[in-house]
């Protein structure tokens, strides 16, 4: 029976920051039984002694993003004396920014990653553009995108613009669908990064009968017919190629892998990188 390990997130935050941190490295270890314990909003000196109870009850690896000196020395020192790992995540990244830029970082707020500034409204207002322009609604403002995707069904066009909302991006999705046409707004939008997203026909029949499954319904149709779908997708590639559209075959790419091709597409487009 594997052991089970304590990992204590403490953040003066939301807290989104430690998690992701946390959880993109724990991947990194196979087999490993990890209890997650998120203390967030810790801004008190009696919530910090919450905190404290907490680890001593399930001792295990502190990560913290505290700001105030006060409670990092309080959390550090308790951490100390019930000898368990604590460490500043935070820390090893602003001392090297600081180095490189030699300037010292501002004066400590906590939650500052989360002031809403410009770049949280434009997130907001990406948002919402997604949804509204979701799997071809909304045709006649396609040219107010900054990327359209288009492609046939399953081929993540949905998960990959909300991915890239969260970074600002304002994207829409058009389907493609056999028997009809895409909308004339898009072979005129000229703002946009226009990208075709492609599949495996294989694994897009797997994924297309798993999706009818949770619908209850299972019966045999085109749209999980081996043959026909290979030319679905052979169609989908030859609309991408007669309108120079640059395509992305997602057939082992996670969402964050699709959203980070195309937003590298998107720096080419703006000649930033080569």
């Amino acid at each position: 029976m594997n052991e089970t390990y304590h990992l204590h997130l403490v953040s003066d935050s939301t807290g989104e920051t430690i998690a992701s941190a946390a959880r993109a490295s724990l991947v990194q270890f196979e087999g490993v039984d990890v209890t997650e314990h998120v203390w967030n909003l810790v801004r008190t000196k009696r919530q910090l002694q919450r905190v404290i109870a907490g680890i001593e009850t399930k001792p295990g690896v502190v990560l913290f993003t505290l700001v105030d000196p006060k409670m990092r020395s309080a959390l550090e020192g308790a951490c100390r004396q019930l000898q368990v790992p604590c460490i500043a995540l935070l820390d090893p990244v602003i001392a090297a920014l600081s180095g490189y830029l030699g300037i010292k970082s501002k004066a400590a707020r906590p939650g500052m990653q989360h002031v809403l500034d410009a770049e949280y409204f434009a997130r907001i207002d990406a948002i919402n553009f997604v949804l509204a322009h979701d799997d071809g609604q909304m045709t006649k403002d396609l040219n107010d995108a900054d990327v359209i995707l288009v492609g046939i069904s399953r081929t993540s066009k949905t998960p990959t613009c909300i991915y890239l909302a969260n970074r600002g991006v304002k994207a829409a999705n058009v389907p493609l669908v056999p028997g009809s046409s895409l909308p004339a707004e898009l072979f005129s939008a000229t703002k946009p990064l226009i990208v075709g997203l492609t599949k495996d026909p294989l694994p897009l029949v797997q994924i297309r009968r798993s999706r009818l499954k949770s619908l209850n319904q299972e019966g045999e149709t085109d749209y999980i017919d081996l043959e026909k779908v290979k030319q679905e997708v052979a169609a989908a590639r030859r609309i991408f190629a007669e309108n120079a559209w640059p395509a992305i075959d997602v057939t082992r790419r996670s969402i964050e892998e699709v959203a980070a091709a195309v937003m590298q597409l998107q720096e080419r487009r703006a000649g930033r990188v080569t």
